[in-house]
């Protein structure tokens, strides 16, 4: 049977986890925080998940890649279960993340051009470093610095 390859039901956890692409310990994990109902088991054991098990854990995880918490998931999935017209509240949601992944962006691209700055700064010393000094490096000596400072201001 290949990968993600959909399964007759009720199905055993390794083949949920087959079909859905996740791991064993995740859907396990899913079952404990509460994302997914508990699962029947048979008398040997093995849990069952039914076609709405798979479902919903493949909701999770689209979820997930889409940026969601958790707790954003399960509130998610309340909506869902409730069959409530949610798509305002949907859009809140996806506004709130939008503004946090363009904050996230922001940081990063702050964070290149400090790393760009700092690696040109390296370039250019070693090009004109003395004989014997090839071994200090300012961008160490500048964020030891820099600590320093803020180990000063914390006290």
């Amino acid at each position: 049977m290949g990968a993600r390859e959909a399964v007759s039901h009720p199905a055993k956890i390794g083949q949920v986890a087959n079909e859905t692409g996740l791991s064993i310990d995740t859907i396990r994990f899913y079952e404990k925080q509460g994302l997914l109902k508990r699962s029947p088991r048979t008398e040997g054991g093995f849990r069952l998940f039914d076609a709405g098990d798979i479902e919903t854990l493949k909701f999770v995880r689209k979820a997930q890649e889409l940026g969601f918490s958790l707790n954003q998931i399960r509130e998610l999935l309340i909506l869902r279960a409730d069959h409530m017209p949610a798509c305002s509240h949907v859009k809140e949601l996806l506004s709130q993340k939008l503004t946090a992944v363009q904050q996230k962006i922001t940081e990063l691209r702050g964070l290149e051009m400090g790393l760009k700055r700092a690696l040109r700064r390296c370039k250019r010393e070693l090009k004109t470093a003395a004989p014997g000094h090839e071994n200090c490096c300012p961008v160490l000596e500048e964020i030891t610095q820099a600590a320093q400072r803020e180990a000063k201001h914390e006290n």
